[in-house]
């Protein structure tokens, strides 16, 4: 890591005087990086928690996608451990994420980056960029990007490391969307149906899409016990 681009975005990060936070770190990604939005997801095994920041509409429709639907740049760059890139959704070389991009397309997104959040051997999550523009980030622009993911990382396994045992750190909720709805009700689906809580919650989306409701909406309908999933 060039310490010269660390310090240039450590400096930026505190330019504005407020402190670090997960929203400045946000709104930090795309000036560095050279990217129209930028979002942090937070993951738990193969559970994704949901977002913990994002800088606008388009890039909180993005981790909203890839929450409900289990797939994006940002799933895949957690699972793989690896930088994800898209650099063209709507022409891309090999098709992928076929129920996440026609939305990201009809809502301007033409690339989007996924870099996987991790510090060591411990995995947090993903950083998304996206663009409303195709095109491949540039070199610089990569290496900015690969900094900001471990930044990111390190804030967040910092300032959780301050917070009781299966407790999420304050910082982190402060304008965070954890989806807690949905973990109570793919932990009530996964006792109802003798199934682990990533089964449950794949089969909670399956329901959704199936029947074309939102996610939110079926998973308040099965903690208020008016939906069992059969």
């Amino acid at each position: 890591m060039s310490h010269d681009r660390l310090q240039r975005i450590l400096s930026a990060l505190s330019a504005d005087g407020e402190g670090w936070s997960a929203s400045r770190l946000c709104e930090v990604c795309p000036e560095i990086v050279g990217a129209n939005g930028a979002g942090v997801m937070l993951m738990s095994g193969d559970i994704p928690r949901g977002s913990l920041c994002t800088t606008d509409g388009v890039s909180h429709l993005i981790e909203e996608l890839q929450y409900a639907l289990g797939e994006g740049p940002c799933i895949d760059a957690y699972h793989q451990d690896t930088v994800v890139a898209e650099p063209d959704l709507a022409a891309p070389a090999t098709r992928r994420w076929f129920a996440f991009s026609p939305p990201a397309i009809e809502a301007g997104v033409r690339a989007v980056f996924g870099l996987p959040l991790r510090v060591g051997t411990v995995r947090l999550g993903a950083l998304n960029l996206y663009r409303d523009s195709a095109g491949p980030l540039s070199r610089d622009q990569h290496a900015d990007a690969l900094v900001m993911a471990d930044v990111a990382a390190r804030w967040v396994l910092e300032v959780q490391a301050g917070a009781p045992p299966d407790v999420i750190a304050r910082e982190l909720e402060i304008g965070a969307d954890f989806h807690y709805t949905v973990h109570n009700a793919a932990g009530m689906v996964s006792v109802q149906q003798s199934v682990s809580v990533a089964e449950a919650l794949i089969r909670l989306r399956a329901f959704a899409f199936s029947s074309g409701r939102p996610l939110a909406e079926v998973a308040r309908d099965v903690v208020a016990g008016t939906l069992r999933l059969g």
